[in-house]
């Protein structure tokens, strides 16, 4: 089972991401672990300076931006 986490703040962008992650799971069809981490000092450790961030098996795939469903799936 993948494991993804969505870190942000819970600002509308960190929303979007966790809404297209979920969507992107269910297109592909994978067992898949969603975490959403709101924890600014478990942000922190991540070393990101922008959020959201999408991270899949503790890798940082994407930062800064909301990526489509398709470009998550891609990742999976």
């Amino acid at each position: 089972m993948q494991q993804i986490k969505i870190l942000g703040t819970g600002c509308p962008k960190c929303k979007n991401m966790e809404a297209n992650a979920r969507e992107a799971v269910k297109l592909k069809g994978v067992a898949a672990e969603i975490i959403k981490v709101e924890d600014i000092q478990e942000i922190m450790a991540y070393n990101v300076l922008s959020t959201p961030v999408l991270v899949i098996d503790e890798e940082i795939k994407i930062k800064g931006r909301v990526p489509t469903v398709e470009e998550i799936a891609q990742l999976l």
